[in-house]
């Protein structure tokens, strides 16, 4: 379980370019379902934090973009959360751009499934 990144959309030339030797750090183009549209991401794993950015050029991400970036870096049975913070401490470098966290040391609590949905 756990953060895992698709080698395979790893942007590997430019100022984001890495390979498979910083692991589960580096950006990478993943194409969405619908193939019409480059899903952006960004993916780090410091500071006990597993961390996503998902971004694209014109819009921000659809719920079902995130959830396919879900399923695509981490285990389908893994929790990971947005966060929306504290106003004081917000912080928007790009305006389509969402973010996915998973907490290293710590279980992400959640709520009865009653409250979720029927």
């Amino acid at each position: 379980m756990g953060l895992h990144v698709p080698e395979r959309y790893r942007v590997r030339r430019g100022r984001m370019g890495s390979d498979a030797s910083i692991g589960n750090n580096g950006a990478f183009e993943v194409p969405s379902l619908d193939g019409n549209t480059r899903l952006f991401v960004i993916a780090s794993d410091g500071g006990d934090w597993e961390h996503v950015s998902v971004s694209t050029r014109f819009r921000t991400p659809t719920w079902d973009e995130m959830h396919h970036i879900k399923n695509m870096f981490w285990d389908k049975e893994d929790t990971v959360i947005q966060i929306h913070p504290p106003q004081s401490q917000y912080i928007n470098n790009c305006e389509n751009c969402l973010h996915l966290w998973r907490p290293l040391k710590s279980k992400i609590p959640l709520p009865p499934t009653w409250m979720i949905g029927v």
